[in-house]
């Protein structure tokens, strides 16, 4: 079934989408991995649409040790209620109480680019806050939005750091309970 026939069925307003989205998640982890070593037992909860946001700040203002955010566009303003210059504002108190941040972001061979101007932007907002902030390969597009916390918590999804994606956007993500992948996810995003 396609989601256009799940719309015209209704599952999206009903709230059979979660039903059908956790039925998804379990018949993927009961067929297994890709790889042997891309399964890795834990807890998921699905952040839908605004509720990511909300948790990722509730994440955020809990981690004790690290936080590893990597994302490709993360776009804060100085607008009232703006969530992504909530988010980089936790950050900046995770960092202020002892919690090791760093923030990966992606950059354009363009220098007048939106994408370098934004994430530019966001960086000198971090740096001097002690956030270690650095740019992605100008030879290979990063498009992963992921946030690692204390080693353990991984929010991984469709969501950028952008007020759109947080507030009006159908964007759909996960928070995992799985040391086993927030391990492999930093080894891939070469921070461990």
């Amino acid at each position: 079934m396609t989601i256009i026939s799940w719309r015209r069925r209704g599952i999206f307003r009903s709230g059979r989408f979660p039903l059908i989205a956790g039925f998804v998640l379990l018949l993927v982890s009961v067929a297994g991995p890709a790889t042997p070593a891309a399964f890795h037992p834990g807890a998921a909860t699905l952040l839908m649409n605004r509720d990511y946001g909300a948790a990722l700040l509730t994440g955020l203002r809990e981690a004790r040790s690290s936080i590893i955010v990597s994302c490709y566009l993360f776009k804060t303003t100085k607008f009232p209620g703006n969530m992504p210059r909530r988010i980089a504002d936790e950050l900046i108190r995770a960092c202020q109480r002892g919690v090791d941040v760093s923030v990966i972001l992606e950059q354009s061979g363009n220098e007048r680019d939106f994408l370098n101007r934004e994430n530019r932007a966001t960086a000198s907002l971090l740096t001097p806050s002690g956030i270690k902030v650095r740019f992605d390969s100008l030879r290979k597009t990063s498009h992963a939005k992921v946030v690692v916390i204390d080693d353990r918590w991984v929010f991984l999804g469709s969501h950028n750091l952008t007020h759109s994606a947080l507030s009006r956007n159908n964007e759909l993500s996960v928070r995992i309970d799985s040391p086993e992948m927030a391990r492999q996810i930093l080894t891939y995003l070469g921070t461990l």
